[in-house]
């Protein structure tokens, strides 16, 4: 899976600079939030700058491909203005927005057994799928036409880069196989983008001893 994610060329124009470290967890026995999952939480909020230059990083890239980030705000941008005030989910999805909010690095958690064929990040034609749930009910949305989303062989499972993810890839508490996407712009450093990764790592195996972890750093200079 990891030798097959790809960063499409267009996205690369976009930003050169732009990397993803990409992480698949196997063998996740996940489950409620729970006390040491919302401690990292605290832990992370404690930590959190808002004024870090890789959210004004992210914002720009946002306005490059015609999006607006006051409207529709990078995932980093968002958890940091919640830092202290964000809810347990569950206790994988807990452990990568800490790493999040206290790295100031967007993170996407998606289940790799939901998936078809290998993720990549593209510009959006404009025709394909993205499932959500509008007013409780599910829907199918569509990308604006030059958007920059991730996609699989099924549809889109992130829109606008990291905005919002789609319901059909979604982690959850029975999610036994993940996938996580540790995205950096210039001039978040390489070094830190690591130190992400590996504090990740980290909380899940806090989580399952005996996961099987392994990554692959796409792009960067």
């Amino acid at each position: 899976m990891l030798e097959q994610i790809v960063v499409d060329d267009a996205v690369r124009e976009l930003r050169p600079g732009f990397a993803v470290l990409a992480m698949t967890a196997e063998g996740l026995a996940n489950g409620p939030g729970d006390t040491a999952s919302r401690a990292w939480l605290a832990e992370a909020a404690e930590h959190a700058d808002a004024g870090d230059p890789h959210v004004e990083a992210w914002r720009e890239a946002y306005r490059a491909f015609g999006a607006k980030p006051q409207r529709t705000r990078p995932s980093v941008d968002a958890l940091l203005r919640r830092a202290g005030s964000l809810p347990s989910i569950n206790r994988v999805v807990d452990a990568y927005n800490a790493v999040s909010v206290q790295y100031a690095l967007p993170i996407g958690g998606e289940d790799l057994d939901a998936y078809q064929g290998p993720a990549r990040l593209v510009r959006a034609t404009g025709d394909e799928p993205f499932d959500v749930v509008a007013g409780g009910e599910p829907a199918v949305e569509h990308p604006a036409e030059g958007e920059v989303v991730w996609r699989d062989d099924a549809g889109v499972t992130c829109r606008r880069w990291n905005w919002r993810q789609c319901v059909r890839t979604r982690l959850t508490e029975t999610t036994k196989n993940g996938l996580f996407l540790l995205e950096r712009l210039e001039p978040y450093p390489l070094d830190r983008l690591a130190e992400a990764g590996d504090r990740l790592a980290a909380r899940l195996r806090a989580i399952t001893p005996d996961v099987r972890i392994e990554s692959r750093l796409i792009g960067g200079r």
